[in-house]
């Protein structure tokens, strides 16, 4: 998941390494913390199969800072990983990291994306309903309420995945129409 998003915050634009991970935080921070210690080992191995390379601008004139941008090689990783529809794609980690970059996919990509991930909080959701009826007498109140929030939450993040879907194929929809042609304006009659 790192090496992607590094990749997808590339192709905004290029970046040293705190500036990657303060987009990384801003973007992706409300849930998914990225430390140096992760960081630079994943440009290095990045750099290592071609997909960024460092590069030295001319106003960096002070202390030389290494700043990386996308390579076509990369390009092309990032969109092999960003479309893959493996079961990473309904993690809790997974899902949002894709979602920050789904500007890049095609809608019918992010339509199956989408209902992967729905159909993935159906059964998160039935399987803690079930949980709570099975264990509501033996659990206590803390337990309980933590267990009502999590059934909670998991609803509306699935009313939330029914409004994105909708907007999606409604958005696929007015792509898949054909242009319509102006209506021919009369001609002004001749007298």
């Amino acid at each position: 998941m790192l090496e992607m998003a590094i990749l997808g915050l590339l192709k905004e634009r290029a970046m040293h390494g705190y500036q990657l991970k303060k987009r990384l935080a801003d973007t992706l921070g409300g849930f998914w913390r990225v430390s140096y210690g992760s960081l630079y080992p994943a440009l290095k191995r990045l750099q290592k199969e071609g997909a960024v390379e460092m590069i030295f601008p001319r106003e960096n004139l002070g202390r030389r800072k290494n700043v990386y941008r996308i390579t076509p090689k990369g390009e092309t990783l990032f969109a092999d990983l960003l479309g893959r529809t493996g079961h990473e794609v309904s993690e809790d980690t997974g899902f949002p990291v894709r979602l920050a970059f789904f500007q890049y996919l095609k809608p019918e990509t992010r339509i199956h994306l989408l209902e992967r991930r729905r159909a993935f909080l159906e059964e998160r959701f039935t399987d803690l309903k079930a949980s709570l009826q099975r264990y509501r007498e033996r659990i206590d109140g803390y337990v309980l309420s933590l267990m009502n929030h999590e059934l909670s939450a998991t609803e509306n993040d699935i009313r939330w995945l029914d409004d994105l879907i909708s907007a999606e194929r409604g958005h696929a929809q007015v792509a898949a129409r054909p242009l319509r042609q102006p209506a021919a304006l009369p001609q002004k009659e001749r007298a």
